[in-house]
């Protein structure tokens, strides 16, 4: 994964405008690792291949990057971004990384299912 590039993210996400597609939305504050550490509140949230269609949308910040999409009934934000898998051009697939690389929060688009 790379560095986010707002301008080509944000083109991708203007590519997909008033489509049917599947989106995955996953956070985590540490759930994965309370184990280890009993002071981390375990907390996470993960939606994987429920269908969206979005009439606008936009990645906004100086990075980490936020990305808010408008869907007919509401909005699905993500905050915290800092990646993107440029190289895959069927998907947009991006994510939050901390300072020790460990995932965040993932925000991943896809035309099919994940």
């Amino acid at each position: 994964m790379q560095l986010i590039n707002q301008k080509r993210v944000q083109q991708r996400i203007d590519a997909w405008k008033d489509q049917s597609l599947y989106v995955h939305v996953e956070m985590t504050s540490g759930a994965y690792a309370a184990h280890n550490d009993s002071s981390k509140h375990p907390a996470a949230t993960f939606i994987t291949n429920a269908v969206i269609h979005y009439s606008a949308g936009s990645i906004a910040g100086e990075g980490p990057y936020r990305v808010g999409l408008k869907a007919a009934t509401g909005w699905i934000y993500s905050e915290g971004l800092t990646h993107w898998d440029e190289l895959d051009e069927e998907r947009l697939i991006l994510a939050g990384h901390d300072s020790q690389g460990k995932l965040v929060v993932a925000l991943q688009l896809s035309p099919s299912p994940f």
